[in-house]
């Protein structure tokens, strides 16, 4: 599955991405096989309640150059193009950047070994400088475009000293490496000196930890503007909700009213039984409608599409793309015959009686071009895995054993295993599925495994 990736995003979190050509239309669905342990239904998890709590959407501009950004330093250069182009180009630019970094810093800290680790280290810091010096030669005299500039230098400077920081708190440690580490420490250091001298932040602000931290934020959101989509989110079935519960709830009091006239048919005048008799009939009504109306309706919304999310330009308000968002509990039975096999690929220890939960985006790509340089963009899905083990047990258990006479006890954490299955579905209708085993405890994911079998591998 070249195209669709399923990867850790936090702690308790997952990321599936993918990419989208002009005029594409692509299809992926998530089932979710939920062991019956963790608690989740229908009834402690709503589906309504898990996707707008826990489901974030993300689509962006995206180019797989994450070294070379296709926004050149002379685009970003008030002598050369439109003047109103200026915030775009450099938004681009600094977003190109950014997620370049990202990723290189991820990809360095999975190298354990030294000779490995520092040279790829220095490789990124050199290559970060030449951008980080394209970036400011040139500064616009215009004091409205100097403050977008000031926006994403000031960012991208706190932005590299942090990921090296990082970096080096988590590089392994050997006293034959002391020259590369402080290369790194003075990169580091030139760029907090730089902010200090262009005024980028206040005393104030750089003495409290949360207000610089927030204000970083604000400043990642700034050059988001023009790069990231906007996107709206509607829920498709309001007004069929609105006519199921009002056609219910006629019926029911239609059913009262004939049962409230046939009882003061019975009674000729107002007693204490016909009192009673009527104070029966609108307590079950009261207690039966909700029931009656939550039934009716999950029945008559299966297999319905829930919600429809639109991503337009945040410059010129075009729409890019829409996507169609289904989200609800299935039974076994209604698996797609592909899922259900790669479901029954697991040991027979782990064929645990458990919630199926399933999650489906239909994409339909509006745009027909993308700005220059750019030939995708790329759409990310994350999940907050975190309502899955709101009741699962807390703390650790103990592991005795007997060595040499002795009793030892050991403290082992108490982990628990959720099976994914990520299907795709691209234009041509060609599919992809695969198996995914996500092993988590309750503060974060311990392991993602994709289970490599005969027909699908990665």
């Amino acid at each position: 599955m070249n195209k669709i990736k399923l990867t850790q995003d936090e702690n308790l979190s997952i990321k599936v991405s993918y990419p989208l050509l002009p005029s594409d239309q692509q299809r992926f669905d998530l089932y979710f096989s939920l062991p019956d342990e963790m608690g989740i239904s229908p009834k402690t998890l709503a589906e309504e309640h898990y996707f707008h709590s826990s489901i974030q959407s993300h689509s962006a501009y995206y180019s797989d150059q994450l070294h070379l950004p296709l926004v050149r330093s002379r685009f970003i250069s008030q002598k050369k193009g439109e003047q109103s182009d200026y915030r775009l180009n450099l938004n681009l630019f600094s977003y190109q950047i950014r997620i370049a970094l990202d990723t290189d810093i991820k990809q360095t800290l999975k190298l354990k070994e030294c000779e490995e680790f520092y040279p790829r280290a220095i490789e990124l810091a050199e290559q970060i400088t030449g951008l980080l010096k394209k970036l400011r030669r040139y500064t616009p005299p215009d004091r409205k475009l100097r403050a977008y500039f000031e926006n994403a230098d000031n960012y991208l400077s706190w932005q590299v000293e942090q990921s090296f920081l990082k970096l080096l708190s988590r590089a392994p440690k050997s006293s034959e490496f002391t020259s590369e580490r402080n290369f790194l420490k003075t990169l580091c250091r030139n760029e907090n000196q730089y902010r200090e001298e262009n005024q980028y932040n206040s005393q104030v602000t750089l003495g409290d930890p949360n207000r610089i931290t927030n204000k970083m934020r604000l400043l990642q959101r700034l050059i988001e503007y023009g790069v990231v989509f906007q996107k709206q989110v509607k829920n498709l079935n309001t007004n069929l909700n609105r006519f199921v519960r009002g056609t219910v709830t006629a019926v029911i009091m239609a059913f009262v009213m004939l049962l409230v006239l046939n009882a003061r048919t019975n009674f000729t005048e107002v007693t204490i039984a016909l009192i009673a008799m009527l104070g029966v009939i609108y307590g079950l009504r009261e207690i039966f409608k909700d029931d009656i109306t939550r039934i009716i309706w999950r029945r008559i919304q299966k297999g319905l599409p829930k919600w429809k999310i639109i991503y337009r330009h945040s410059v010129n308000k075009n729409r890019i793309a829409s996507q169609t968002i289904w989200l609800e509990y299935i039974r076994n039975k209604d698996l797609p015959q592909q899922v259900d096999q790669l479901f029954q690929t697991r040991r027979q220890q782990n064929k645990q009686a458990a919630q199926l939960l399933h999650f489906r985006s239909d994409t339909k790509v509006n745009a027909k071009g993308f700005l220059p340089g750019y030939e995708a963009i790329q759409q990310r899905f994350y999940f907050n895995l975190t309502p899955f083990i709101r009741f699962l047990k807390r703390g650790e258990g103990r592991l005795y054993s007997l060595e040499n006479g002795k009793i030892t006890k050991q403290a082992v954490e108490r982990r628990y295993q959720i099976n994914v299955v990520l299907m795709h579905t691209d234009k041509q209708n060609q599919q992809q599925s695969q198996r995914f085993k996500i092993t988590l405890n309750r503060s974060n994911i311990i392991n993602i495994e994709a289970i490599q079998t005969e027909e699908d591998k990665i």
